[in-house]
């Protein structure tokens, strides 16, 4: 759609007038929206950012919603409410204004926060750092604020968090993989060898599991000229292993062609565990290396999946209809990961 389809202009409207009608019941005050825009992140859910009038002050706000509850993957109100405990941990998040599980204000479940200006497109985020110079700040500050999020307290964990801090995230994490690879719609060699290669090389369960986002990575991230300003989407947040968290921004898919960059093409490794280190974050190898290549085969299968969604009707979008194409550069990844050194 363009901004001169008439839908989008009455999807606009019928979401501002929403928005509008439901921060005025929550704040107690007239509100009014105005410069409602569509952003162009995210896959799944819609982000709209815009202005709300409110005692003759205007608040930046920005509205993630999601087209029907059945796409979340955890609710609304727990995202937010991890969020707002990642902000009290040092960790830099947009602050959540309120959450509604209610459908009616504007056709699914959402929370407001602030909106923050900066950069969220990783190519255009790869050119900024390119221009200043702040990849590996930028990679540093990611590390810290890794480091800070799992040094939180998990008794400080919303209600209904997925996990527990007792749980075997290794074991829990084979299970998974070993049924997706079991449930491809076409085998794929690679992915049973490095099944073959997980099992072969487990680690020990970590002491203890911590609260975890599993999605922290360039393209989830909002960057200004001096360094990292937020982390974005806390949908998959849970408890689980540090190392895990770690080990997912590395992931080749997300240097977008500077390979020789691990962290997001933004800079080395050696910056982002310094930060993480420095900020009280325990680093382990062994459990780090192994979760590289178990995030790499998991997010294979898990754009199969997309693709299977797509085909068989139950989400239907362009997007995860092009994520087939990328399954075959994961088990290429996943191969690379594994072989001797």
């Amino acid at each position: 759609m363009t901004a001169t389809d008439p839908s989008a202009a009455g999807t606009i409207d019928t979401t501002a007038n929403g928005l509008a009608r439901w921060l005025t019941e929550a704040w107690g005050r007239a509100v009014d929206v105005s410069g409602l825009r569509e952003s162009s992140a995210g896959a799944r859910r819609r982000n709209v950012l815009f202005d709300a009038r409110v005692d003759g002050k205007v608040v930046a706000l920005a509205a993630t919603i999601l087209p029907t509850a059945e796409i979340q993957i955890i609710d609304v109100a727990i995202e937010a409410a991890v969020r707002s405990v990642a902000e009290r941990g040092g960790v830099p998040v947009p602050h959540v204004h309120g959450v509604c599980t209610d459908d009616g204000y504007v056709g699914g479940p959402f929370f407001i926060s602030d909106r923050i200006e900066g950069d969220t497109i990783a190519r255009r985020i790869l050119r900024q750092a390119a221009a200043t110079g702040h990849g590996e700040i930028v990679v540093n500050q990611i590390g810290d604020a890794l480091a800070r999020l799992h040094a939180i307290d998990p008794s400080e964990a919303p209600p209904g968090l997925p996990g527990t801090v007792d749980m075997q995230p290794i074991t829990t994490a084979m299970a998974g993989v070993t049924e997706a690879v079991a449930g491809l719609l076409r085998p794929e060699p690679a992915f049973s060898y490095g099944l073959r290669w997980l099992r072969d090389n487990l680690p020990d369960e970590p002491a203890s599991c911590r609260i975890i986002h599993t999605d922290v990575r360039n393209g989830n991230i909002i960057v200004g000229p001096e360094g990292l300003r937020a982390i974005l989407d806390w949908e998959g947040s849970r408890f689980g292993d540090p190392m895990e968290d770690v080990a997912w921004p590395c992931t080749r898919m997300w240097r977008f062609g500077d390979d020789d960059k691990m962290i997001g093409g933004l800079g080395g490794l050696a910056p982002y565990r310094a930060g993480y280190e420095a900020a009280g974050g325990v680093w382990n190898e062994e459990r780090f290396r192994w979760w590289r290549v178990l995030v790499t085969l998991r997010w294979g299968t898990g754009l199969a999946g997309q693709t299977a969604a797509h085909l068989d009707g139950r989400f239907r979008s362009i997007v995860m209809a092009g994520s087939g194409r990328r399954v075959i550069e994961l088990a290429y990844d996943m191969l690379q990961l594994v072989k001797p050194d």
